[in-house]
């Protein structure tokens, strides 16, 4: 039997919704989910579409890093696939508009720092939480630090605090958040639609450069420093703590 699908796509009216659908783990971002989740973007991009809308089902946009793959296998070929999929979000030739309709963590940043707009309910909250696992927002932090203020950045990096949509916003995080987000993304998408694809496929790269420049000189130490700290003593500890509950908890 074939394993489920954790990433979902379809087309209508020029945009190809792609949702994470693994609720689960909390949309965890597994080999599995992050390889589907490419393949979807690569496939919207080949299609007739004026933008991606990249949302969620359950109650999590995305967790970050799935820990039950960090026991045995190579740390950094995870830190590697995300930033290889933040890469391909911002290079992708159309805008991809992020719903967020819920919580978000750690590496699930990462991938609304890669994309376009971003529209956030307001009953979603955020958090860098690597910081109280012994980690560190390394390679999330390449994409979203050309988006954030500094004080914003040291504030959240360094307490792993969590924020609502408002403050989201506030930083440079989110586009915009409202009680209603589909009503936030209904006219962002209405406005694409009528846009030419020439004029998103030249504009686009007029407001990732920053970003794309960040990933090229930063990213692989980034990478590096995400890798080896996984694998320390001090985050393994971590893991098996949060391994342990959730085992008695089962």
């Amino acid at each position: 039997m074939s394993e489920p699908d954790l990433v979902r796509s379809e087309s209508s009216d020029r945009i190809v919704t792609v949702a994470l659908d693994s609720p689960a783990n909390r949309n965890a971002l597994s080999r599995r989910l992050v390889a589907q989740l490419s393949d979807a973007l690569s496939a919207a991009a080949e299609e007739n579409a004026q933008a991606v809308l990249l949302t969620h089902t359950g109650t999590t946009f995305c967790s970050g890093a799935a820990l039950d793959e960090t026991r045995g296998r190579d740390p950094g070929q995870g830190t590697r696939d995300l930033l290889a999929l933040v890469r391909q979000i911002l290079t992708l030739p159309i805008p991809v508009v992020a719903r967020v309709d819920g919580a978000t963590r750690a590496g699930g940043l990462g991938l609304l720092g890669g994309c376009d707009i971003v529209l956030a309910a307001a009953r979603s909250t955020f958090a860098f939480t690597e910081v109280r696992l012994g980690l560190a927002p390394a390679v999330i932090s390449v994409p979203l630090r050309p988006l954030l203020s500094a004080r914003a950045a040291s504030r959240y990096f360094l307490t792993g605090g969590t924020f609502d949509a408002a403050a989201a916003a506030d930083i440079g995080l989110v586009t915009a958040a409202g009680d209603d987000v589909d009503a936030l993304v209904a006219p962002v998408l209405s406005e694409l639609r009528r846009a030419d694809q020439q004029g998103l496929r030249e504009t686009k790269p007029l407001t990732t450069r920053d970003r794309l420049r960040a990933l090229e000189e930063d990213g692989p130490a980034m990478a590096d420093l995400s890798a080896r700290l996984f694998a320390s003593p001090a985050a393994q500890a971590h893991f098996a703590a949060f391994f342990d509950r959730t085992h008695r908890k089962g």
